[in-house]
């Protein structure tokens, strides 16, 4: 018979709505020092056992059927069994964003959920390797990462953390290999410039920015976070203007840099940065455009000696949640690479999951790669979500990142069958 037939059968003949229901109890059941909640809990796993056997008897592969049934909806379980009829192998590793992914502000209060993390130790469990790629700094992560998931998971050799967008690689438990600062590695030239960004972005702020936002503690990306609720009016007004003066700071940086004289004053310099990351992000030049700061300058107008210098420059906007420089060198592409080494993942067929630009970079190297698949938020950046449209249309709802998680927890189950 058929796989597929076999899930239809496995979904009409049995209540797999209750099995989930008691799969979810035993698993996410709190610790506690109760007699009578831990006989609670104790019955809930025996009658979960008892459901899984009937699946266990009726299938030859019932063993898989079974888990699959517990932790996967219908509609899930067939997106899984498409998924590994279109690319005959499991997922080998999870390349996953924090932020508007795994958590989302407005849909999980900016925790991740314990759902979320229980599906990761499954994964872990089962030797999947986890790559935790971030724009956060790499001690806020290490922070959330070991609450949610323990210090035995982070620090079991299987976990590294890809932060600040690809600047930085920690992988703990691998020797010389545990911390890798891939800033490092640029040149002389560019790094100056951060360090003069640094420097002068806070201090020399008109005073609305320096009461509403904050520099986040980076090791090498300057980011500009406000000091309002995430995704706030508020929010949104200020790093708006945020945007707006980072990228003349940015602009009057390089051109010192350049040392551009006489033939490119500073306002010059100013109206090229404005117009070239315009051209770059639309969501760039909505900003620009929306206060009044969009240059009457075209893209061909930029010098070629400025234009070397932003193209190895990021701006990146994150609508009432931050704005930021980091170096196209060293995005998550980068990280992620450096992290598979380090990991040992060969051949990867990753998860990627994302929101961002930055994220569909990851996204796009899987795909040119043959290395994985795709998957978003409904309220991903516009680019972000075409993409995993035409690819598989793995798009989950706000905080539900779990569903995805859960259909490739089906989808390597499927792929253990001959």
């Amino acid at each position: 018979m058929q796989r597929y037939d076999l899930v239809y059968q496995l979904y009409d003949e049995f209540d797999t709505k209750t099995l989930r229901e008691y799969q979810e109890f035993v698993d996410l059941f709190p610790p506690v020092d109760s007699r009578v909640a831990l006989k609670h809990w104790q019955d809930a796993s025996d009658e979960l056992e008892e459901r899984k056997d009937e699946i266990r008897s009726t299938f030859a592969a019932g063993e898989t059927f079974a888990e699959v049934a517990s932790r996967t909806t219908r509609d899930q379980a067939f997106t899984a069994l498409d998924l590994e009829t279109k690319y005959e192998r499991p997922v080998n590793v999870l390349v996953l964003d924090v932020d508007e992914t795994l958590r989302s502000a407005g849909g999980t209060d900016n925790e991740i959920p314990r759902e979320t993390l229980h599906v990761l130790t499954e994964f872990h469990d089962a030797g999947v390797p986890i790559v935790i790629c971030t724009g956060q700094t790499l001690e806020n992560v290490k922070g959330f990462a070991i609450q949610g998931l323990g210090s035995e998971i982070v620090h079991s050799g299987s976990l590294s953390i890809v932060y600040e967008a690809g600047n930085g690689v920690f992988t703990p438990g691998h020797g010389a290999d545990t911390k890798q600062l891939l800033y490092e590695d640029l040149d002389d030239e560019i790094r100056d410039i951060f360090d003069t960004l640094r420097a002068t972005l806070l201090p020399e702020a008109p005073e609305p920015l320096r009461r509403g936002c904050h520099l986040q503690g980076n090791e090498f990306n300057v980011t500009m976070k406000p000091n309002y609720e995430t995704a706030s009016s508020e929010a949104r007004s200020i790093i708006d203007q945020a945007l707006v003066y980072m990228i003349d700071v940015l602009a009057r940086a390089v051109g010192g840099a350049l040392d551009v004289g006489p033939a490119m004053d500073e306002s010059t310099v100013v109206e090229a940065t404005r117009a070239f990351y315009a051209s770059e992000d639309p969501e760039i030049r909505s900003v620009l455009e929306q206060r009044g700061s969009y240059p009457d300058r075209s893209l061909e107008d930029v010098p070629d000696e400025l234009t070397s210098i932003l193209e190895r420059i990021d701006v990146a906007y994150y609508e009432a949640d931050a704005a930021e420089i980091g170096s196209l060198e060293l995005n998550k592409v980068a990280g992620v690479e450096r992290a598979l080494g380090v990991l040992g993942v060969e051949e990867p067929f990753a998860l990627v999951m994302g929101d961002s630009k930055s994220d569909l970079r990851v996204m796009e190297w899987a795909r040119q790669n043959d290395a994985g698949i795709a998957a978003a938020p409904e309220h991903a950046s516009r680019d972000t979500l075409d993409h995993v449209i035409r690819s598989d249309e793995l798009v989950f709802d706000r905080g539900k990142s779990v569903d995805v998680l859960r259909t490739v927890y089906a989808l390597n189950q499927f792929a253990r069958l001959e």
